[in-house]
């Protein structure tokens, strides 16, 4: 690809602007950055030691939780780097391999929110089929797809944006090499390219997102003929808390990708941007896990089993259905207590 562009490196911009407060910026998003992999290192981790958590609905959170990893990983180191260095080049190469994986798992997360919906909604709503819907083997596939299909997607994406010549500015007004702010650098026409990754980013964050609305639709009609009403409140509530994650990862998505690059806006997609790679991964371990009893006992658990301490009175009882036992109440525990 490189033969073809005059231009043989990329300069990243990121937060130059900000003068000396890019020292500030430093230390924030490397706290953050150490909290979402000591996060979600540690979910994976539980999920793995504790058999109670070897159900469906976990194992696709620890699917989430690693991708987020490779995620993050791709896009935080570099960008750490540059807030203290002056040298913020990126080979030709290297841009494109970063926004490859950066677009494979950020497409892949999208397919896997979609999929977590699917089994909440086979889980409380078809609890007597749920054996059968979610089944290891489907499970299996259904994880596959997810990553299969991100990353051919991404690799159409970045395919469309590095044929392109790039023989003027290297300039990329970013803090990553992301599809707006490089394909605006290139010196030809970009319009088809443009409409055949607008009509990708339609299919990855509308597809998904109408899919989970609908799935918690159900989901929430099942809640309401719930008899108690603190049980009604506490399923609102967690659904309420994973919409949220939803709404801000596809929401602050779809702002970035769901338009021409024409209308690309520097200031403001970096801000954009900076919540859906770091707050999203940041709340998905505190959303769909530490908040969730069993995940909590599971660590508890975990520490004392390593610690050889005796089993102390831990103020509430939190039973893991086996995953050949399947009811409302059972299955629907992990995401609605």
């Amino acid at each position: 690809m490189a033969n073809s562009s005059s231009v043989t490196e990329f300069l990243l911009l990121g937060f130059s602007s900000l003068g000396e407060l890019q020292l500030v910026l430093f230390a924030v998003f490397l706290c953050l950055y150490l909290i979402i992999l000591s996060g979600n290192i540690t979910i994976i981790s539980v999920i793995f030691l504790d058999h109670s958590l070897h159900t469906p609905m976990y194992f696709f959170l620890g699917i989430l939780s690693t991708s987020e990893i490779f995620y993050t990983i791709v896009i935080l180191p570099k960008m750490l780097i540059n807030l203290l260095s002056v040298l913020r080049t990126l080979s030709f190469m290297s841009c494109a391999t970063q926004m490859f994986f950066f677009l494979g798992f950020a497409v892949t997360n999208c397919l896997l929110l979609g999929v977590m919906g699917y089994d909440r909604y086979a889980a409380i709503c078809q609890p007597l089929h749920y054996p059968v819907l979610m089944s290891w083997r489907v499970c299996g596939q259904l994880a596959t797809t997810c990553i299969v299909s991100g990353f051919l997607i991404s690799l159409v994406g970045t395919s469309l944006v590095f044929i392109l010549p790039f023989c003027g500015s290297n300039k990329v007004n970013h803090y990553f090499c992301d599809i707006s702010p490089v394909i605006s650098l290139a010196c030809t026409e970009t319009y088809i390219n443009e409409l055949v990754i607008f009509i990708c980013g339609v299919l990855v964050l509308v597809g998904p997102l109408i899919f989970i609305c609908i799935s918690y639709g159900f989901i929430v009609r099942t809640i309401l003929k719930i008899p108690s009403t603190e049980g009604k409140r506490k399923a609102f509530s967690t659904c309420a808390s994973h919409l949220t994650v939803v709404i801000v990862h596809y929401g602050c998505a779809s702002f970035v990708y769901l338009r021409p690059s024409a209308k690309y806006s520097s200031s403001k997609d970096r801000l954009v941007t900076v919540t859906y790679t770091v707050v999203t991964p940041l709340l998905n371990p505190m959303v769909y896990s530490f908040r969730n009893k069993d995940v909590q006992m599971a660590i508890r658990k975990v520490i004392r089993r390593n610690d050889h301490l005796p089993c102390l009175e831990i103020g509430f009882i939190s039973i893991q259905p086996k995953f050949h036992h399947f009811s409302v109440r059972s299955t629907t525990h992990g995401y609605l207590d």
